[in-house]
């Protein structure tokens, strides 16, 4: 493992802890190659990868080479500025895998560190970083939550058979796997017909201290979704938003809101939400990455409209076959083969007989 691998895999140790912040990981070697210091950022407010590095290595940083996975920032915000605290140690080199991608900072750290006469090299390992980073850097650039997909099928294609029955698809290492991604993404969404038919808890079962169960997002236009649910009768102990039009009854919305469930209303056409208001309105309320679990109804409409920015699928070796069991994206879909939506940047991971499949969508052919 070279240094900067070491840097981003201290990084990840963090995965899903740090919203609104970046992941980033330091390593703190001296002139003979010998590492003297590393940390990573734990959590918003908390120090700074650079910081637990330098703490640790002491006196000994001086002349040293520091490996970090993101650009150090040079700014005061809730903490002071890295670049200061490595030019008061006095490292003698800085190698940074990936510029900080918030366009109103990025190369402000460089210049800091170049104008105090440190060497400075970049772009060692950035892909690598920038895949860590990735729903930072989406909702420092737009704004908006990095969204991703998450969807169990058979060989064929299909989410469930004719009759609705989809437990289970995947096999038991798979589910504990989509508990860890749980575990790292803030929030989990899906649609009403997920909770009118599986009545699930969307909580994350994980035997770990560290788990955190993630906020639950519902879709649901009509405000349909039963008092009685699993979902709602345990609101007051995981935080639980549904999204409704704005027509929809208002003693419902009282009976909800009395359980522990925040109601958000938006503009509708149809039976179908303005997704845009839905996420510009989980994003001010500090949701910064989601993960859909949702079915075909609500999958279609989100890869219809360019939502999603990573997929999931998790294909078990059976199939179903049938023309009416549905396949894990609806709506209109494509005309033509040319205009369908490519998956770049692949991973193929084995859990057991299952494979899951994982990349980023690329929507340039639409």
């Amino acid at each position: 493992m070279t240094y900067m691998q070491h840097a981003i895999s201290i990084a990840a140790r963090a995965h899903g802890r740090t919203e609104p912040n970046p992941m980033v990981g330091a390593l703190i070697v001296d002139e003979n190659g010998i590492i003297v210091g590393e940390g990573y950022h734990q959590q918003a407010g908390t120090a700074h990868a650079e910081i637990h590095a330098l703490r640790q290595a002491g006196s000994r940083a001086r002349h040293a080479t520091v490996y970090v996975s993101l650009e150090p920032c040079s700014h005061y915000g809730h903490t002071p500025p890295c670049t200061e605290a490595l030019i008061e140690a006095g490292v003698k080199r800085v190698v940074i895998a990936m510029q900080d991608p918030n366009p109103q900072v990025a190369g402000n750290g460089i210049k800091r560190l170049q104008a105090a006469g440190i060497e400075v090299e970049t772009g060692i390992l950035e892909q690598e970083a920038a895949r860590l980073n990735e729903v930072f850097i989406k909702h420092i650039q737009t704004g908006l939550p990095f969204i991703a997909s998450k969807t169990a099928m058979t060989l064929d294609g299909k989410i469930a058979t004719k009759t609705g029955d989809s437990k289970w698809i995947s096999n038991e290492q798979s589910r504990h796997y989509v508990h860890q991604l749980r575990n790292q993404y803030q929030a989990i969404m899906v649609g009403i017909g997920t909770v009118m038919i599986d009545d699930p808890r969307l909580n994350t079962r994980l035997e770990t201290s560290s788990k955190r169960d993630p906020v639950r997002v519902i879709i649901d236009t009509k405000l349909d979704i039963p008092v009685q649910s699993r979902i709602v009768q345990s609101a007051e102990q995981q935080k639980t938003v549904v999204f409704c039009g704005r027509q929809v009854n208002d003693a419902k919305c009282r009976a909800l809101e009395k359980r522990g469930v925040q109601i958000n209303r938006v503009d509708s056409r149809g039976d179908l939400l303005s997704m845009q208001q839905v996420f510009k309105l989980l994003y001010e309320q500090g949701i910064c990455s989601i993960l859909v679990e949702g079915g075909s109804s609500l999958n279609g409409t989100l890869l219809q409209e360019k939502w999603f920015d990573r997929v999931y699928f998790f294909i078990a070796p059976k199939i179903i076959g049938g023309h009416s069991a549905p396949g894990p994206f609806g709506g209109v879909g494509c005309e033509k083969i040319s205009q369908g939506i490519r998956v770049i940047e692949r991973e193929i991971h084995s859990f057991g007989e299952d494979l899951m499949i994982t990349g980023r969508l690329s929507y340039e052919s639409l």
